[in-house]
């Protein structure tokens, strides 16, 4: 479990999630941006900065960057990932030149990009790739052989059903367990399914269609096609009854229920878990988390009650969406034609580098990494990170000691969990080997089926044994950050330590403003809605007294009432609950890293820089960190799934709520920049 300073693209091979999250952007936009911090041409003097700082930070920004065509969001998060996708191609391209004085990496990774780049070769193969996984579904003649199946399917990372693998036992946070989730649906939540409003019902209906479309283009006539998507929408329809909100799932505790295979098997019993077990390599299972069990037992009526033919038209649909990268373009048209366009709002899709670059990325992380870690990393910039993370530690460590609301019997324990915190910065110390992985320069799709049965192998491993607190949830050049609450560590990878984030060049106002700010906010992660519930040592624990979790509680819902107000995109309200988390982090960390910046400055004032005092650099490094515009679809998919709430409400939703920014714009009493009350947790 990990909390996140922007949505991030997880490390799987799937282009449709791929598509919905994308960080991808356009590389001529990218390469005509200024990678500095503070800009001052990104500014709109016409703009009163207490009625709207973010317009007034990112104005002139925004306007000069329009929405490159092959995107859905573009921000300076996406700015800096675009120019690090350059660096990833340059050092993708150089290694899959065929020759003899290669590394094993560079070969790995080379032959890897080299195969998935061919996409002559891709079309004129056609769908024979598929073949032998179709012919496994399309022979199962009863339930019976429907576990063989899905574990089949599960080893070459098609999403069918559920999601199982490896996670840190929430209880006892030393040890790994199996980990069985719900998942298995199209859409990108649940609440997709089942929304009335007209332009849900009108997207379910554009989603069938789709998935129609992918039918045909295998071969299936358009009457038989259109069955076919009404059964697959059937099944997906009925996970999802059986799934958790996203909003619930913040809850760990309600995702959390640990049980012997024996009984997991009396919740599902017509599907053969222990035979999946076996077809997946995983260890022996002393006890499994099984998230939410009333999924298991939806997912068992589904097996017994749903038409075996219907089922098969589910796991084909699932694994050509999830291999469509690796099939021929008019597959990859479609997908995107839907994800893309669609949900997204996007209106062109990405050229075939920046997605192949992806791919290696997400199937050799630690492969490419080393690469880019070699090419970037700078010993400096990460002297300096360390830095101010001590910092903003201290200023924690001072905010704690000097709240009013809590008892001191909870502070202690907070004092405890604060000290206890680790800190990864740059890259990991152990690279993944993949030297039993075999890549072939002509294999896309098979590169792609290996490469994902070696990872979820590795992954499955892990069970039983301790937790390797070594290892990263993000690969080297991801540009974000992140706090893992059951190994108590905030992780700042390679990707981020740069311009507009972190600048060497830059005062200390603005470093403090942009990556300090991203600190604080990891920081404060721990002591979240959610992160408060572990402990110093990562476990699910209620270190608190009733008390104190009660006043928490009435501060949160601040939060909720304040960000439940701003408006995402037409009739969409941001999600106060869905973002509690990362906006409680998000005015604690830029709370922080303002206190750590007055404690460096050591009661000097430095002069006005590009007209600007000390205080008014930390809050506009801050403010155009987030400068960033999206479609209006974009928009709406992110309100209704994305913990995050939007650029401008991230900045203007905590700036109101800072005094030191009033003071600082001169801000007063009924300007919307001046909250009153404020909200504040930490």
């Amino acid at each position: 479990m990990t909390a996140c300073y922007q949505t991030f693209l997880d490390h799987v091979n799937n282009e449709t999630m791929r598509l919905l999250v994308s960080l991808a952007l356009a590389i001529t936009a990218a390469s005509a941006q200024k990678f500095t911090g503070f800009d001052a041409t990104s500014l709109d003097k016409s703009a009163d900065p207490c009625q709207n700082f973010y317009q007034y930070a990112c104005g002139g920004w925004i306007a000069a960057n329009p929405i490159p065509s092959d995107q859905s969001r573009w921000g300076r998060f996406n700015v800096l990932q675009e120019h690090n996708r350059a660096i990833l191609q340059s050092i993708l391209e150089a290694a899959s030149t065929d020759k003899p004085t290669r590394t094993v990496v560079e070969r790995e990774i080379g032959d890897y990009y080299a195969a998935c780049m061919d996409q002559k070769a891709i079309d004129a193969r056609g769908i024979a790739p598929l073949k032998d996984d179709l012919d496994r579904i399309n022979a199962m003649r009863d339930r019976n052989a429907l576990t063989g199946v899905v574990t089949h399917l599960y080893n070459l990372g098609a999403s069918v059903f559920f999601n199982f693998g490896s996670s840190q036992d929430a209880k006892d946070a030393t040890q790994m367990i199996a980990d069985l989730d719900q998942g298995g649906i199209g859409l990108p939540e649940r609440d997709y399914y089942f929304k009335a409003d007209p332009k849900s019902v009108e997207l379910r209906k554009k989603y069938v269609e789709h998935i129609a479309r992918m039918f045909e283009l295998l071969g299936t006539s358009h009457e038989a096609a259109a069955k076919k998507a009404d059964a697959v929408m059937a099944i997906e329809m009925e996970l999802a009854k059986g799934s958790l909100d996203v909003v619930s799932r913040r809850d760990p505790n309600k995702v959390y229920h640990k049980m012997t295979v024996k009984e997991l098997a009396s919740l599902g019993p017509d599907f053969d878990w222990e035979k999946f077990f076996a077809g997946t390599r995983t260890p022996q299972i002393q006890g499994l988390n099984v998230d939410f069990p009333p999924f298991i037992r939806a997912l068992d009526s589904i097996i017994v009650q749903a038409n075996i033919e219907d089922i098969k038209s589910y796991l084909v649909y699932h694994l050509v969406t999830d291999t469509a990268i690796n099939l021929p373009m008019n597959f990859q048209q479609e997908n995107f034609a839907f994800y893309g366009r669609t949900l997204s709002g996007t209106q062109e899709m990405r050229a075939r580098w920046k997605r192949c670059v992806d791919q290696v990325d997400g199937s050799l992380p630690d492969a490419l990494g080393q690469k880019f870690v070699e090419r970037t990393l700078g010993e400096e910039g990460k002297k300096r990170t360390q830095q101010l993370v001590n910092g903003i530690e201290m200023a924690m460590q001072q905010d704690l000691e000097k709240l009013d609301w809590m008892t001191p019997k909870t502070k202690e324990q907070a004092l405890v969990k604060l000290h206890g915190v680790a800190n990864k910065i740059g890259s990991k110390s152990n690279w993944i080997d993949y030297s039993k992985v075999k890549i072939s320069r002509d294999d896309p799709y098979g590169n792609n089926e290996r490469a994902n049965e070696f990872e979820l192998t590795r992954r499955l491993a892990k069970i039983g044994k301790p937790v390797d607190k070594t290892e990263w949830e993000m690969s080297p050049p991801t540009v974000n950050a992140y706090y893992d609450p059951q190994e108590n560590d905030i992780n700042f990878p390679a990707g981020i330590l740069q311009p507009p984030f972190y600048d060497n060049k830059a005062d200390d106002a603005v470093n403090y403003g942009a990556i300090g700010a991203v600190i604080g906010h990891e920081l404060t992660h721990g002591f979240d809605d959610q992160g408060r519930q572990f402990d110093a040592e990562g476990n699910l624990r209620d270190w608190w007294t009733e008390q104190d979790a009660k006043a928490f509680e009435q501060r949160a819902q601040c939060f909720v009432k304040e960000y439940s107000s701003f408006v995402a995109v037409d009739d969409v309200h941001v999600n106060g609950e869905l973002t509690l988390g990362e906006n409680t982090a998000d005015n604690g960390g830029l709370r922080l890293a303002y206190m750590a910046l007055i404690e460096v400055l050591g009661g000097k004032t430095p002069p006005k820089k590009d007209g600007f005092t000390v205080d008014q650099r930390f809050f506009l490094g801050f403010a155009q960190v987030w400068c960033e515009h999206s479609t209006d679809e974009s928009k709406r998919l992110l309100a209704q799934t994305d913990p995050h709430s939007p650029g401008e409400d991230r900045v203007n939703g905590v700036v109101s709520n800072m005094p030191e920014f009033q003071k600082a714009f001169a801000c007063k009493i009924g300007q919307p920049m001046f909250r009153y009350p404020a909200c504040r947790v930490w």
